[in-house]
């Protein structure tokens, strides 16, 4: 199941508006398919998804913890699957 967030633009704006807090993210193109789930520190993690040019949207949930924001990560990937 995704993030029940609305997607947005992965560009500079949105990387900047992004909390410096840890949390999960997907990732995915123009039409709104996740390609990759992963945490971390939501804009240190965008910032380098942008710099490689990882994907078109980005969607994300804030976690308390790096490690809950793991734990969700990994949780969602099996809904994925």
């Amino acid at each position: 199941m995704p993030l029940q967030k609305p997607w947005n633009d992965l560009d500079r704006e949105t990387v900047s508006s992004a909390p410096d807090r840890p949390g999960v993210y997907e990732l995915g193109d123009a039409d709104g398919t996740v390609h990759s789930v992963d945490h971390g520190v939501l804009r240190d993690e965008l910032k380098t998804a942008l710099a490689y040019g990882d994907a078109e949207r980005v969607r994300w949930s804030e976690a308390h913890t790096l490690e809950r924001a793991r734990e969700l990560a990994e949780e969602h990937r099996d809904r994925l699957e």
